[in-house]
């Protein structure tokens, strides 16, 4: 990510919302309306941080999304498909959550990263990050990289990989990627990718 900002390929920034809070607090966040644990990050605010945001790169293609255990779970199709987008406006939700006004009217999408919860976004916002940058060319050392991956097609995972040294304790490599004949290679390499 570090070289990929640097080449300018990609450009991460993250935003403090209370920059967009308006009383003397700088407050983000209230109590949830029908009562119950733990604070709400307020509506209003996050709606000022959006557009705000969404100023500095006009004329871009753009898309918000918003990180919610409700969302639906995040795929490599996804990275995909918001890879084609010139800027992700990612909102991070805290504490109890996020007033639902958002996920209704602010963001196009919710995603998941899983059927868990954690303290915040910021960790499904880097997974995010991480999986839609290296799909934007240049980012990867070699494009082949991203040919025959898992998840590149549909069911598909990976065929197992090897490196030096050959042998470790009794661990050996596959007698057949030494041997240099790279149809058998290639057909090993098809028998044991995984498809569902």
């Amino acid at each position: 990510m570090a070289r990929a900002q640097k080449k300018k390929l990609i450009k991460i920034k993250a935003h403090d919302l209370r920059r967009w809070a308006t009383d003397k607090h700088k407050k983000v966040d209230d109590s949830p309306y029908g009562g119950g644990p733990g604070m709400v990050l307020k509506v209003d605010v996050i709606d000022r941080a959006v557009m705000a945001v969404k100023k500095l790169f006009k004329g871009k293609k753009q898309r918000v999304i918003l990180f919610s255990a409700k969302g639906k779970t995040f795929t490599q199709d996804d990275a995909k498909r918001l890879a084609k987008y010139g800027q992700l406006i990612l909102i991070c939700g805290r504490y109890e959550g996020v007033d639902e006004r958002v996920a209704e009217h602010i963001a196009d999408e919710e995603l998941s990263v899983g059927n868990f919860v954690l303290t915040g976004g910021e960790i499904p916002a880097m997974i995010v990050v991480d999986a839609v940058s290296r799909l934007v060319p240049g980012v990867l050392g070699k494009e082949a990289s991203l040919k025959d991956e898992s998840f590149c097609r549909d069911g598909y995972r990976e065929y197992p990989q090897y490196t030096r040294p050959e042998k470790f304790k009794k661990w050996a490599v596959p007698e057949i990627l030494l041997g240099g004949n790279h149809q058998e290679i290639e057909e090993w390499r098809n028998k044991n990718s995984q498809s569902e």
